[in-house]
């Protein structure tokens, strides 16, 4: 199946990256008889790409691209980065698995043709039975045939690594606030319009060939990101220094605090 609004919001995607900072992009009418889609569904798309800042509206003139995000590296480039395994049994039940064109943006993430052809899987993802995630993972087709859902409940690297003999490197990945839609949010079982971080992330193997592109999106109630930041001055032998030499980073997810009546007072 295929979520609400991803044609479009992938169509206005592919338009801000063909524009740079403060152009204008197509009227909601032009876009609408482009895409072949109704005004309520095109401004669902459009409201969220302005809650996320990638749009900006200005009455009376139109839409256009936002300016550029002030970018912050959580890890040095020089720095081991690693990503451990959040607490909780994780799950996978996987919603989708399909071959699609790559097309013009997600062939740029992956370095393929437009035309080529992609493994899309959407999956869900829990802890310890509760929905955290919802992922949309895009494979080049020739890296994995004959793919199964089998294939992707389990450990998807592992997968990778023993039975393709593809061995993941690095991958650049970038985190941002967003909201649910409707569909996102009855899936991840959260009211409309709840809070999230979206992750965008393409992952390379040894050789720098991009192997697979995922776009995320983890309930803010139930996930944070925790960083170990290196400060300048501090002696080699201090524990923060140890713990932070690393640069690792990862998730945790954690259940919300509830405050007591009793003692909540003052």
């Amino acid at each position: 199946m295929e979520l609400k609004r991803e044609r479009v919001r992938e169509h206005l995607l592919a338009v801000i990256d063909g524009r740079r900072p403060g152009d204008a992009i197509p009227s909601e009418r032009t876009l609408c008889a482009t895409l072949g889609v109704s005004r309520p569904t095109l401004r669902a798309a459009v409201d969220e790409l302005v809650a996320t800042g990638l749009l900006v509206r200005e009455h009376g003139r139109g839409m256009f691209v936002a300016p550029d995000k002030i970018t912050q590296e959580l890890v040095a480039e020089d720095h081991a980065a690693s990503a451990p395994r959040s607490p909780g049994s994780w799950t996978s039940t996987v919603l989708e698995l399909r071959t699609v064109r790559a097309g013009a943006r997600i062939g740029r993430r992956l370095a393929v043709s437009p035309a080529a052809e992609l493994v899309h899987v959407t999956r869900l993802r829990h802890v310890d039975g509760a929905p955290i995630a919802l992922e949309q993972l895009h494979v080049p087709a020739d890296l994995v045939p004959g793919l199964t859902v089998a294939d992707m409940e389990g450990g998807f690297y592992a997968h990778l690594r023993e039975r393709r003999g593809i061995r993941t490197a690095h991958a650049v990945q970038s985190i941002e606030p967003t909201v649910l839609s409707e569909e996102e949010a009855a899936l991840l079982e959260v009211p409309v319009l709840s809070p999230a971080l979206l992750f965008d992330r393409t992952t390379s193997d040894a050789t720098g060939r991009p192997v697979e592109y995922v776009r995320s999106l983890y309930r803010g109630d139930r996930y944070r990101i925790v960083t170990r930041l290196a400060l300048a001055g501090t002696a080699p032998d201090h524990p923060a220094a140890d713990a932070a030499r690393g640069g690792a980073w990862w998730g945790t997810v954690e259940r919300p605090r509830r405050v007591s009546p009793k003692s909540s007072g003052a």
